[in-house]
């Protein structure tokens, strides 16, 4: 049995020593190659029996140096944190495997394999930070690494994404240390546990500022309305398996952030900051569907996508109920994996049929009916159709949208659902049902081992995504249990502090 003080640290340690060995084997990339596909399955594991524990026996800390909370670095792990980091790891593994088919040479040569594995830690980092300071070093991690990824290569397009990214994200950074540094003056401390404890005691008014900075610097990072511009310019330039990866994980790390301080930090307040929460996710879901539904670009489509979906998790935090925080977390769940699928089936489409315009994509129901079948699965999925996972997930955040009586979010929710369902028949109509046009008509690849790699991975998660919807009520239990530990403060401060505590709500 690990420890589980070593345990908690593993999530981090594994994916930082498989970037050094694979740095270490530079100049021999099928090494590399085997030696960042080993690390990913490790991660897995490791996130597997994390999961086992804190499942088993609730949430755990550790305090890194033996410096005692609030003083030293936290590491903490609830139900949520471990299904974050399962899904990541998950994540890692199938984009890992994908790469292997997918990203070329030259951008081997130029590092892919060791920053893909510092990215996957700054992921996993950023989910067990329990201190406001180490959580803004994790996220800087994970943004230099997404940005030298989203612009390996230097093509043009690649270059004009990239820029949008880094400068918003910059922003987003900046807002964020700025925050951080008023919080430390206001309430002496960065810990995430002991803040729980020092801004019951503070100014309402000074509480909630620092809380609508927080959500500019998290709400930046997460995509969500009217902060999202950078995504659908960015995410549809790179290499497949980098879009894939950053669609299902980046914008995810800040709704987690966003879900962690709000349900920790900023409780004072909840009529005035949930309201406006609630606000944004009606307004993030409305935009991103209506400017998928205008695309006629395959990845364009689906990056809009990610911003509307984000509105449908926020909406959980903001009706703040039992029942609406496990439909966040469930429709998380849901969202990384059919969001990467997503992308990856977009890439062998373009891959088979040379474009991502769907004027210039057709036949291919006809011509690979296996693929279209995959596409089918998330797609509906990803409308909430029955008997699938995203049906359960919105089923979820509906109903604890009724049983409080928000009757104009659950209407923009089915009213978004129908429009996701309209763009998901777009795409499937011009790239997999209509006849390619002839000046665009190209034999497929050759059949080889490449399209093995490419297709494992995306019927493991279309699986993934039937499992889901067929075994939903244990996610729905699972994710039942990770909101009530949310909604109970008192256990994550002493978890972390290690002393009982009152006056929480």
């Amino acid at each position: 049995m690990i420890p589980i003080d070593f345990l908690l640290l593993l999530p981090i340690l594994v994916p930082f020593l498989t970037g050094i060995f694979a740095v270490l084997s530079w100049h021999q990339r099928q090494l590399q190659r085997v030696v960042s596909l080993i690390g990913s399955i490790l991660l897995l594991g490791v996130a597997v029996l994390l999961f086992g524990q804190i499942y088993r026996f609730g949430p755990q800390a550790v305090q890194i140096g033996g410096w005692d909370a609030p003083f030293g670095i936290t590491i903490y792990a609830d139900l949520l944190t471990v299904i974050m980091l399962m899904l990541a790891a998950l994540m890692g593994l199938v984009v890992g495997l994908y790469s292997l088919a997918n990203i070329d040479e030259g951008r081997q040569r130029l590092g892919f394999y060791p920053l893909y594995q510092i990215l996957l830690m700054g992921v996993c980092g950023s989910f067990l930070a329990g201190d406001i300071f180490n959580l803004y070093v994790w996220f800087e991690v994970m943004l230099i690494a997404s940005f030298v990824l989203l612009a390996l290569g230097s093509e043009k397009r690649q270059l004009e994404g990239a820029i949008k990214y880094v400068t918003l994200n910059l922003m987003a950074s900046a807002v964020f240390l700025a925050a951080a540094g008023i919080l430390y003056g206001v309430a002496g401390s960065l810990n995430m546990a002991d803040l729980a404890l020092r801004l019951q005691n503070a100014p309402v008014g000074v509480v909630t500022t620092l809380s609508m900075m927080f959500l500019v610097a998290f709400g930046i990072k997460a995509a969500l309305f009217p902060l999202f511009s950078w995504l659908p310019s960015a995410y549809h330039t790179p290499p497949t398996a980098v879009s894939a990866i950053f669609a299902g994980l980046l914008t995810k790390v800040g709704v987690y952030a966003i879900i962690r301080v709000f349900t920790l930090m900023f409780v004072q307040d909840q009529m005035y900051t949930h309201t406006i929460l609630l606000v944004l996710a009606a307004l993030t879901m409305v935009t991103g569907v209506l400017g998928a539904a205008s695309q006629n670009h395959y990845r364009r489509i689906l990056s809009f996508h990610i911003t509307s979906q984000i509105g449908y998790m926020v909406m959980g935090l903001a009706l703040f109920t039992p029942l609406a925080l496990a439909g966040a977390i469930f429709y998380i769940i849901h969202h990384i994996i059919v969001k990467t699928n997503l992308f990856l089936i977009s890439g062998i489409t373009e891959w088979v049929s040379g474009s991502y315009e769907l004027k210039k994509l057709g036949g291919l129901y006809v011509r690979l009916p296996l693929l279209a079948g995959l596409f089918l699965i998330s797609a509906f999925s990803l409308a909430g159709i029955p008997p699938l996972s995203g049906f359960w997930a919105k089923f979820t955040l509906i109903k604890a949208g009724l049983e409080v009586h928000s009757y104009f979010i659950v209407a923009v929710a089915l009213g978004v659902s129908l429009l996701t369902l309209y763009s998901m028949t777009k795409i499937w109509t011009q790239a997999y049902w209509k006849k390619q046009p002839e000046e665009w008509e190209r034999p497929f690849p050759p059949r080889d081992s490449g399209w093995v790699i490419r297709f494992a991975p995306v019927m493991l998660l279309a699986a993934c995504t039937v499992a889901i919807g067929l075994g939903a009520e244990f996610v729905l239990s699972v994710s039942m249990q990770a909101a009530e530990q949310l909604l109970n403060p008192s256990l994550y401060v002493e978890t972390v502090l290690g002393t009982i505590v009152g006056g929480l709500p």
